[in-house]
């Protein structure tokens, strides 16, 4: 089973996944161009602040490039959307985690990233990543919920009309007890 076959084409959660990915996305393609307009070095270890991010050339880029990407999946939307969130999402906190291994040798720390960095890349991840999945993940889906009635098609509904009692047969040899 593939993951766009759990996936409704058109619901009304499109709209959450849009405006996620959008000013996620916005505020990537802000941070990344204010930190290219320092003149940074590429792979400077001691770069500009940005917003009280550390940043260098190669962050910036990347922080525009992400933007770029995220903008894309807002405005295709859909699913679409809902994916480029939970890619980003992800991507972010394994940038979390690659800034908690490089904080404190700066000959591997090639993206200037500082405890700032560190804490926003994980807040800034399960963010997207929560629009990304909003609606579609719960052990609890409401019936009306698209991904539900996805999932359930083929399910047959309940009969109507007043509750039946019915006798469980239990398989094997019967009971020389009698119960």
């Amino acid at each position: 089973m593939k993951l766009q076959d759990e996936l409704p084409v058109d619901h009304r959660l499109a709209t959450v996944y849009r405006i996620g990915a959008g000013l996620g996305g916005a505020f990537l393609v802000v941070f990344g161009i204010l930190g290219l307009t320092g003149h940074p070095g590429f792979l400077s270890t001691d770069g500009d602040q940005v917003a009280g991010l550390s940043t260098n050339g190669a962050l910036s880029l990347l922080s525009v490039v992400m933007g770029v990407v995220l903008i894309g999946g807002a405005v295709v939307g859909g699913n679409v959307a809902s994916n480029v969130n939970m890619i980003v999402g992800v991507l972010f906190v394994l940038s979390g985690f690659y800034g908690l291994t490089v904080l404190g040798r700066p000959d591997a720390n090639i993206l200037n990233f500082r405890m700032s960095n560190i804490l926003f890349a994980f807040i800034f991840g399960f963010v997207v990543l929560t629009f990304g999945m909003y609606g579609r993940v719960s052990s609890h889906l409401p019936l009306d919920n698209p991904y539900w009635q996805k999932r359930h098609r083929e399910e047959q509904p309940l009969p109507s009309g007043p509750p039946a009692f019915v006798k469980i047969l239990k398989p094997g040899p019967p009971n020389p007890i009698g119960r």
